[in-house]
């Protein structure tokens, strides 16, 4: 849990998400360490989250014009 939530890739989110939760689910943990698991987890799920709403916007800027037409694809970076 060193790696500050915001530098971390979506997979690495991901991957450290499903291992807190399990650590919550299987209750192996103290009430303190819990909370401390649990906020954790939320920001790691508001990371993922913000990823993937990048992503779909990404798709939908490739996929779609401004007025909702399909077309061709655009730079990712504009």
């Amino acid at each position: 849990m060193s790696t500050p939530v915001e530098e971390m890739s979506f997979e690495d989110a991901m991957k450290e998400l499903e291992a807190v939760v399990g650590q919550l689910e299987r209750g192996e943990v103290a009430l303190d360490q819990s909370i401390a698991l649990y906020d954790r987890g939320a920001q790691l799920k508001a990371r993922c989250e913000a990823q993937l709403k990048e992503a779909e916007e990404k798709v939908a800027k490739i996929t779609f014009g401004e007025n909702g037409a399909p077309k061709g694809t655009a730079p990712l970076d504009d």
